[in-house]
Parts: structure tokens; sequence; C-alpha cells
């Protein structure tokens, strides 16, 4: 257990780093932080420190640099929450009472604000669609050979995909599909239609075998994308020094471009209103330079999905927290006066 003073030392080394991207000596603490020790006395906590695992010391430097258990110590106990300021608050506030019709619309704007705010890189996706449930289901006539089907969820999600024909719809085929599909599929979670669905919708009307197909296929085909990623500030990352590695540079690229890899990061998390993973304790070895910050929205028993911040182990922890903080606050408040 550190002591007091070592504390205090490790904090100011966290913070300095966190600011400069420079190795911290003694002397710059003494410098910058009214501590009250001398340079002697914080060079000896520093050795003290990287001897217990909390500081490394770069080769070419003779300062130190927080390592991811100094990082960890300073998440878990010394973390202020509260570093958000005024402007930034009606900030958030103005971005998130924008009126929208879509879940999704308020997911991407959360997620453009915190990268906004923040300076990093901040993913997103939607809820697990076997927890979405169907609440209605349309057919809307587009001209006399094009339907629109349309799936909405009990969580405000929309869902529409374009069927074409080569002959005409009748209006009295659309109102049997809309019967038919909303009878069945209403109250289901927003899944694939299995097979035991689609055989009692092909044979409720097999004499129009011709047309339920095609909606069956590009349903299917549209709700197999029923989560939805956004990425926002991918860019942003190469505004720090860590990213001028070519390897570290090269690993975040290929996270970003791959969507399996982003939704079992931001699906990763436990159940805790906020999950931190930093460096080594990322279990892919492409992220081991990386930090991750993940929050879980949710209102009651409806879960919104998870937004997520990708940056360096140099992660200002205390604004991502904060602004975190405020902005799963903001939308709680939404979701609370519109349900």
């Amino acid at each position: 257990m550190l002591d007091k003073r070592q504390t205090q030392v490790l904090q100011a080394i966290i913070e300095e780093y966190i600011n400069t991207a420079e190795p911290v000596s003694s002397g710059t603490i003494v410098e910058n932080y009214n501590l009250g020790y001398s340079s002697a006395t914080i060079r000896n906590d520093m050795a003290e420190l990287e001897k217990l695992g909390y500081l490394e010391k770069p080769h070419t430097s003779s300062g130190r640099i927080p390592s991811a258990k100094g990082y960890r110590f300073y998440v878990d106990e010394l973390l202020n929450d509260e570093k958000i300021s005024l402007e930034e608050i009606q900030y958030i506030k103005s971005k998130l009472e924008a009126k929208v019709n879509e879940i999704e619309d308020l997911t991407k704007i959360a997620t453009d604000t915190l990268s906004e705010i923040t300076h990093y890189t901040t993913v997103a996706i939607g809820p697990d669609a076997s927890n979405n449930i169907i609440s209605d289901v349309k057919f809307i006539s587009l001209g006399n050979r094009i339907l629109m089907a349309v799936v909405l969820t009990e969580n405000g999600a929309i869902k529409e995909t374009i069927i074409k024909y080569d002959e005409d719809i009748s209006d009295t085929q659309i109102e049997s599909l809309n019967f038919l599909f909303r009878n069945k599929l209403i109250g289901k979670p927003l899944t694939k239609i299995d097979k035991p669905m689609e055989e009692y919708i092909i044979s409720s009307m097999e004499d129009q075998v011709d047309v339920i197909k095609p909606i069956i296929n590009q349903m299917n085909k549209s709700l197999e994308q029923s989560e939805y990623i956004y990425l926002e500030g991918a860019n942003n990352v190469f505004d720090f020094p860590e990213f001028r590695k070519i390897d570290t540079a090269r690993n975040f690229l290929s996270i970003l471009d791959t969507k399996e890899q982003v939704m079992e990061i931001l699906n990763s998390g436990i159940a805790k209103d906020i999950n931190i993973y930093i460096g080594e304790e990322n279990e892919k070895e492409e992220l081991k330079d990386l930090s991750i910050v993940t929050f879980r929205h949710s209102v009651g028993n409806r879960d919104f999905g998870t937004i997520g911040i990708i940056g360096p182990k140099r992660m200002d922890y205390s604004k991502v927290i904060s602004v975190m903080k405020y902005i799963s606050k903001k939308l709680n408040e939404k979701f609370e006066d519109e349900r």
C-alpha cells in the first residue's frame, strides 16, 4: 500500500505525463506541483514507485512514465470525475436536447459529442438484437412494383428494406401481407426470420410465394444488420505522439477496420456503468498499447447499446469519465421523459 507522499508523487507524475507526453523528472514535480517535498525526496519516492511497478523508466531519459499498474491505481483510487467545464455541460445539453425520431440518431449524436469534447476516437454499437422486440411491421407501396417493409422495435429502432417485383402488387395483397407479418412478428425478438416462421408465412399464402419469398430474403438481410456501429474521430489519434509508432498506428487502424472486433471490444464489459481497460488488461495483443473506456446505456430493462472511447494509455481518464458520466446522465433523463 502506498503512503500519502508516494500517492501524491504518483498522481503528480501521471497528470504531468498525461499533459505533456514527456517523461517526468523530480525537478518538474517540484517546479509545477506544490507538494512541499524536496527534489531528493521525490526522486527517492520515484525510485521506490518504479521498484513497486507503478512507474517505468524509458531507456533514453532520466524521467519516469506511468506503467499500466500506475494508471490502474490512478483510475481506481485518485480519479477526479468532475473534470468538466460549464461550457462543456451547456454544449452537451444543447446537443442531446435535439428532437430525434430514432434511437440510432440520438446514439450518433452522443457519440459525436463525446469525441468532440475529449478529442479521442469514439465508437458505439446498438443494443443486442436478441433483446430488441418488434412492435410493428408495415408494408408500404412505393409504386406498382415496389414495396417498402418497415420493422419498428419497442426501443424506437427502425429497420427498412425495399423489395422490387417484376409484376404489379395490388392493395389487397399489401393488406394481406400487413396482417400476416404483424400477426407473426409483433412481440418477437428482432432476429432473422427462422425456418419454422418462414414455412408458416409461406403456407399461409401459398398462392403468392413469388411475393413472399423476396420479402423474407430482404428482411433477413436487413435484420442481420440490426447492430449498427458508429465511429467518430478516427483521425484524432494521430495527434497523439504514441501513434507515431508504425505498429501502434497499424494495430489501431486494423481494429477499427473490423466490425466484429469493434463489437467484441464494446460487448466485453461486465455489468458496470463504466468499464476501463488499460494496456495489457485488454485481451487482444493489438490493444496492449491502448486504453478503452466504455459505458453501456440502459434505462430500466431497456438496453440502448454501448459507447466507448479508444485512445492511448496516456488518456485523460478524468476528462473521459467526467464527460461519459454527464452524457449518460442526460441520456437517462431524456429516455425517462419519453417513457
